[in-house]
């Protein structure tokens, strides 16, 4: 510790300890807590303590019986196991009995601080601090700490319930730490004390009745098999599973989400072999017992593990599918050749559950769909993947939700009911229908990979197909596409062609529900019912479909069938931009940008928005009265001018003019709009333009840039002048690269230019004022914009090292003199004077002045690095009482 912090570390403890004094916020306490931790794991606790007995007197004084804050009582328990982490240490405040004072029951245990949640969570964080070595193990044992832990799962602060959890995982690992590299015994007699009180804890909670209790018990063996790996958890799971799988007998099953959180962590364990502690069997039974809502996450998790059983995985599919599969059966609908969907549409608790509310209905469909979602893109997901019977229940359901469905029972009818505008369905159904999208358009080997163990892979669900009553494989099941012999079987004429064929076709999906997908998409474009959130879901979804429609071979343009949807497509998206509500216009101007920013030089897709008045009502929208539309707006129009498609009537007198109106239009707000989204917008799209050599910047870039740049210096908003910064950059590159032409594969380094060819070359940056804005955002009181800024000139003065040489004799002129005396102006905070007009030789010298590195290293530390010393936080906890004088604290 610092002489200057132990002198001041009496005062400070005194003021601690004092009740009359006004207590220091958390933030310091926590700041002062961290500067402890600190110095304890630098050094000796011991030697502090010995050193600085003023800690020792406040943590003693804490316990006399005074009206102290919670807070300070609260850090005091902490900053004793800071301390008593450390053995010696430990040992050192046992002499005087101070840690059975602070933890046991003299302490705050029986005093009225103890209703306070801040006391509490500092007396468990203090013990999970202290609880790093045997003498610690003792000492719980003795003080009856560990039953204050067990009633503390039960604290009615979820922050201290949660804690003291995570406590008794820590001391059973701790004490078990010495049985770690032998074979613990499953007797409970063999075990260290705390870890038998624990364990018996556990076990006695899980025969009780009472759901909280088991619930606890079930988080702390979760959290123990997360944690700990070692060969005594499997022990440990091999005694406490019988437990375990008695709860499945109970009906319902108690605590079944801390159940299922329990079986996958166990499951994901490395410590343990699944295979020999029975826990596929419980898996198995477990999926039995619980009810579809409570059985969806666990069936989730079954098929993300990569070593697990094909018979599990196959009875955890069907139970993920099986509120689809009843949704297909209750409209009358075919759940389609796939075996497994097939196989989950009987399950009669299913429907209860579906049928059971509204609410029951909606959140068992919405998970459903959640999990399928998240499961898809998973290389371990099962194989085959029911595409066609999914891509039906997806359509089936966001027909529900719209009342188009025709459902031909009793059951089908009720679903209608209560789906009927539910916009949470249609949510996630859209979702979900966009993740399909991937599968469509390319065919899928039912088996990954083509291997001896792929086809044991298909035998075992085949297997568990038939304890289902389904038994057999069909033709196109037999058959990969990876194999070079699959040509010759579509060549070939004969029964095995449309076998195959039909194969393909199944994979995919048929064209007939690709049509169908894109209808219902349509339908909930038009319909004057959806939500902007459901809109916005489906302009997404539709893009998503688009994009994976088959297309050509070497051919990037849309094929037929999306060129058809397209132009049904655009006259609903014209509707919707001149919605009233702004949301849709955005998710509208979204979707075009989208569309433009892949198709814009195809053929198809021009023809057909250049037919509509999409482009004229975007134009329109640049002048919206909402911000986030104006910018989407803009960025729609860059990317229009861009391809070439916006199209304005020309007048006779000014030809050319309709991409000039568009950058006036632009720099009109630019300078004028009062939302910094439109103002950031027309920044990268300038940006963008300059990298495209946009037509229009091309003209004339240097009358280009130096408007915008001029602009762009008097935004309030950092993010555009940073943004003016990265287009500084981009014309910096390309003026700098003819400079620098040189062959990159040469093999000597290229000779250094002569000083005339690199002072033309920065001649349009001086012309443009390039260097008068970065220097000026090289001062700029927000950081990101000053970081950009060093960036760039830094990157200016590597580009020009070589080529400089003859300059310097320029260094030490008026005009250096006093560009340099303006820089400090400007780091003063008197930017008012412009530099004006620089001349190259003038700014390659001041960039040779100007210590670049020095400041970046300045920049990349913290606002308050100068504040965040020790020494600081301590006289500013003192001020705030008055110990200090007037001028002595650094408070920031």
């Amino acid at each position: 510790m610092d002489p200057e912090c132990s002198q001041l570390l009496p005062a400070l403890c005194a003021v601690l300890a004092d009740p009359r004094q006004p207590v220091a916020d958390d933030t310091c306490l926590e700041k002062l807590l961290d500067w402890f931790k600190t110095i304890t794991k630098a050094g000796s606790s011991l030697l502090l303590l010995q050193e600085n007995p003023c800690l020792v007197e406040l943590l003693c004084h804490v316990l006399k019986p005074q009206d102290l804050s919670s807070r300070v009582l609260s850090f005091s328990l902490r900053l004793a196991g800071v301390f008593a982490a450390q053995e010696d240490c430990f040992q050192y405040l046992q002499q005087g009995e101070l840690l059975p004072r602070l933890f046991g029951e003299p302490g705050p245990l029986g005093g009225a601080a103890w209703t306070a949640p801040s006391v509490r969570s500092g007396w468990i964080q203090g013990l999970r601090s202290l609880a790093q070595h045997p003498s610690a193990l003792h000492f719980l044992a003795d003080c009856g700490a560990v039953d204050t832990i067990f009633s503390l799962q039960g604290d009615s602060s979820l922050f201290v319930a949660s804690a003291a959890g995570q406590l008794l995982v820590h001391i059973l690992g701790l004490s078990m730490q010495g049985l770690a590299e032998g074979h613990p015994s499953l007797q409970a007699g063999d075990w260290p004390v705390c870890a038998q009180k624990i364990v018996g804890h556990i076990e006695e909670s899980l025969h009780s009745t009472a759901v909280p209790q088991i619930t606890q018990a079930l988080n702390v063996l979760t959290t123990t098999f997360g944690h700990c790996h070692d060969p005594w958890t499997q022990v440990l799971w091999v005694r406490l599973s019988p437990l375990v799988g008695s709860l499945l007998e109970k009906d319902p099953v108690p605590a079944a989400h801390s159940l299922v959180d329990l079986l996958l962590s166990v499951a994901r364990s490395p410590g343990l072999s699944s295979s020999s502690c029975g826990l596929w069997e419980t898996l198995a039974q477990t999926l039995n017992h619980l009810s579809p809502t409570q059985a969806g996450p666990l069936a989730l998790g079954i098929l993300k593990l990569q070593d697990c059983p094909q018979v599990l995985r196959a009875q955890a599919f069907v139970i993920l599918l099986q509120p689809l599969a009843c949704v297909l059966k209750a409209t009358g609908q075919d759940p389609g050749p796939s075996d497994v969907l097939d196989s989950a549409t009987g399950d009669s608790l299913t429907v209860d559950a579906l049928l059971s509310s509204k609410a029951a209905c909606v959140g068992l469909l919405c998970r459903t769909l959640a999990h399928l979602e998240l499961l898809q893109p998973l290389p371990q997901r099962p194989c085959p993947w029911p595409q066609e019977p999914l891509l039906g229940a997806a359509v089936t359901l966001l027909q529900l939700c719209r009342g188009s469905a025709s459902p031909a029972s009793d059951v089908g009818r009720h679903l209608c009911a209560l789906l009927l505008g539910c916009v949470r369905v249609q949510r996630a159904a859209l979702d979900f229908l966009g993740t399909l999208s991937q599968e469509t358009g390319k065919p899928r080997c039912p088996r990954r990979p083509c291997s001896p163990a792929a086809q044991l892979h298909w035998g075992s669900m085949s297997s568990a197909c038939s304890l289902w009553g389904r038994v057999g494989v069909r033709l196109s099941d037999l058959f990969c596409p990876c194999f070079p012999w699959i040509d010759a079987l579509l060549c070939w004429g004969g029964p095995w062609k449309g076998r195959v064929g039909s194969f393909f076709m199944s994979v995919s999906g048929p064209q007939e529900l690709v049509t169908e997908v894109f209808a219902v998409l349509l339908e909930y474009l038009r319909s004057p019912d959806s939500s902007p959130t459901v809109l916005k879901k489906a302009f997404q979804a539709t893009f998503r479909w688009l994009l994976s429609s088959p297309k050509t071979p070497g051919c990037c343009d849309l094929e037929p069938h999306a060129l058809l949807v397209l132009r049904e497509l655009l006259p609903v998206l014209q509707k919707r931009l001149c919605s009233p509500c702004w949301e849709v216009r955005d998710s509208g101007l979204e979707f075009l940008t989208q569309m433009t920013r892949h198709w814009g030089g195809q053929a198809g897709f021009r023809h057909a928005l250049l037919a509509s008045e999409v482009p004229k009502l975007t134009e329109q929208l640049l002048r919206d009265p909402e911000s986030y539309v104006r910018a989407s707006a803009v960025t729609v129009m860059g990317q229009l001018s861009s391809q070439g498609l916006h199209v304005t009537p020309v007048s006779p007198e000014h030809p050319g003019g309709q991409q000039k109106s568009l950058l006036v239009e632009l720099l009109h707000i630019l300078s004028t709009d009062s939302e910094g989204f439109p103002r950031r917008a027309v920044m990268q799209v300038f940006t963008q333009w300059l990298r495209d050599h946009h037509a229009d910047v091309a003209g004339d870039t240097e009358q280009f840039m130096a408007r915008v740049l001029q602009v762009a210096s008097q935004d309030l908003d950092w993010e555009v002048r940073a943004q003016g910064l990265e287009l500084a950059l981009v014309f910096l590159e390309q003026t700098l690269g003819q400079f620098h032409s040189h062959c990159p594969y040469a093999v000597t380094p290229p000779v250094a230019a002569p000083a005339g060819p690199l002072a033309q070359a920065l001649q349009p940056l001086c012309r443009v004022r390039l260097f008068e804005f970065a220097f000026r955002a090289l001062f700029d009181c927000d950081r990101p914009v000053a970081q950009k800024s060093c960036d760039l000139l830094l990157f200016l003065r590597a580009k020009t090292a070589s080529s400089s040489g003859s300059l310097q004799e320029s260094r030490s002129g008026p005009d250096v003199a006093s560009v340099e005396a303006a820089l400090q102006r400007w780091q003063a905070g008197d930017q008012g004077q412009p530099l004006g007009d620089l001349e190259p030789e003038v700014v390659l010298a001041v960039l040779r002045s100007v210590d670049l590195e020095g400041l970046r290293g300045a920049l990349a530390e913290g606002s308050d690095h100068m504040e965040k010393s020790p020494q600081s936080l301590l006289q500013d906890m003192l001020a705030t009482v008055g110990v200090l004088g007037e001028n002595e604290a650094d408070c920031y």
